[in-house]
Parts: C-alpha cells; sequence; structure tokens
C-alpha cells in the first residue's frame, strides 16, 4: 500500500485529506465537538436577536460565520455524493446563513434574513439527539426535553416570521419582544386582543400558530404526564426504550419489570 501510494504521490493527497476528516467526523469526541459548537450557535442566534445591530455583533457573527463555513466545507468534503449533499434543504439553509453572517452588507436587507437565522434553531433538536446518546439522565427523560425543544424551536422560529411578515404594516408589531409576546398569547390561546396580525397572511399565520400550538401543548402534557415511552435497562441486551404496560423486551423477549403505578 506504501507503494502505491508514492508512485501516485500528489494525486493520493486529496484521497487522504478526505479519509482523514471523515476519520475524524466519524471520532465521538469531534462530534460531541460539532454538538457543542451547534449548541452555542442556538445560544447566539437567540440572544443576538434581541441584540441591536453593533459593530461587536457583527464581528461576533462573522467569527460564527467563518466556525460554520469552515464545518460546512469539511462536511462537503466526507460526502459521499457532494451535489446530492448541497442540495439538501438542510445545507442550503446553512450555506444562506453562513453568507448572511459573513457578508451581512450584501444580504442585511432581505426580509427573510431573520427567519432562515432562526431556522439555525433546528440544530438544537440534533443537539437533543445527541445528548441523548451520551447521558443517561438526558436519554431517561429524553421524551420531555425533545418536546420542550420542539415548542421552543417552534416559538423562536415563528416569532421571527411574524416580526419580518408585520414590521413595518402592523404598528402593533415594532420589535421581536412584540412578535414574541403575541406568539406566545396565540400558542396558549390566551388571546389578550391587544395585538394582532394584519392583512391575510397575518390571519393565516394567526390559525397555523393556534393549531400547531394546541398540538405542541398537548403533547408536552402527554410527555409529563403520560409519556409515550419509559426508561428501563432491560438486563440481557440492555435496550432503554420501553412501552409503560411492557412486560417483554421487544428486542430480546426478556422479562422486563417496569414500575408502574399498580406495583
Amino acid at each position: 500500500m506504501g507503494g502505491t501510494v508514492e508512485v501516485q504521490g500528489r494525486g493520493e493527497e486529496p484521497g487522504e485529506i478526505v479519509a482523514l476528516l471523515r476519520h475524524l467526523y466519524e471520532s465521538e469526541r469531534f462530534r460531541f465537538g460539532l454538538a457543542v459548537f451547534d449548541a452555542v450557535t442556538v445560544v447566539a442566534f437567540v440572544v443576538l436577536t434581541f441584540v441591536p445591530p453593533e459593530p461587536w455583533v457583527i464581528v461576533v457573527d462573522a467569527a460564527i460565520g467563518a466556525m460554520m463555513l469552515l464545518e460546512l466545507i469539511g462536511r462537503t468534503l466526507i460526502a459521499h455524493r457532494r451535489t446530492a449533499f448541497l442540495l439538501r434543504p438542510g445545507t442550503l439553509v446553512d450555506i444562506a446563513v453562513t453568507a448572511s453572517l459573513l457578508v451581512p452588507s450584501l444580504v442585511g436587507s432581505l426580509a427573510f434574513l431573520r427567519v432562515l437565522r432562526a431556522l439555525r434553531l433546528v440544530r438544537a433538536l440534533r443537539v437533543v439527539r445527541e445528548l441523548k446518546r451520551r447521558n443517561a439522565w438526558v436519554a431517561e427523560r429524553g421524551e420531555l426535553i425533545e418536546t420542550i425543544t420542539n415548542l421552543l424551536v417552534f416559538v423562536l422560529i415563528t416569532s421571527a416570521l411574524v416580526y419580518e411578515l408585520q414590521v413595518g404594516r402592523n404598528p402593533d408589531i415594532r420589535t421581536l419582544t412584540d412578535a414574541l409576546y403575541f406568539t406566545v398569547t396565540s400558542l396558549t390561546t390566551t388571546g389578550y386582543g391587544d395585538i394582532t396580525l394584519v392583512g391575510e397572511t397575518g390571519k393565516l399565520l394567526s390559525v397555523v400558530i393556534m393549531i400547531v400550538g394546541i398540538s405542541l401543548f398537548v403533547k408536552l402534557a402527554q410527555a409529563i404526564f403520560r409519556p409515550s415511552k419509559v426508561h428501563y435497562e432491560c438486563q440481557a441486551c440492555g435496550l432503554c426504550r420501553h412501552d409503560p404496560d411492557a412486560v417483554h423486551c421487544k428486542h430480546c423477549g426478556n422479562l422486563v419489570h417496569i414500575e408502574t403505578e399498580g406495583m
């Protein structure tokens, strides 16, 4: 094998780099680092959303954008079908968000910019899945944590959408806080009536928020009081998620002794 590499010389370098990157991305420690990076970007986007655009904010955006660009290049190089990878919706969103962070002067005026950045919050779901694999406490409460994360992501993305569609048209929506306030009152069906959306798109968006909001809150209540799965490690095969009334492990058939209210 050493002779082959020696004969091909520089021709092997790209292959070696890709192999090295794939090995790196398969590393548990590196994948955990990516999960931490995703969590940091999610928190940064949430915080910076409510901060006025000042010079230091642009610097932070550029730093995050540079790291996202490097990570995106790495994922592109290790992809077996690079064209298909680049055309994925998630990849296209990452490209748009990265461009908006690195060149804000070119895309800063686009109305959907804040919505695109908010879509980055979907990465929070990836972080939760990664933590479930590594942390027993998170794995045991995985359904509840995922439900809460889904709710928060929906609230933040919807608030960004409400702001971009209504600011300048609706005198009641002047800041992102106004949009967040409307979204939460609509999700909870409280409906104080002090802020309403204008136009046909505003009415349709209100309907979507209320319908989805009820579904998310019902799922949250179910996850708190009656989860669809319980955490119990099978002594034979190690499977940790079972139906609440399970008697046998679905994976190996071993008897499981899940504690219930009747025991």
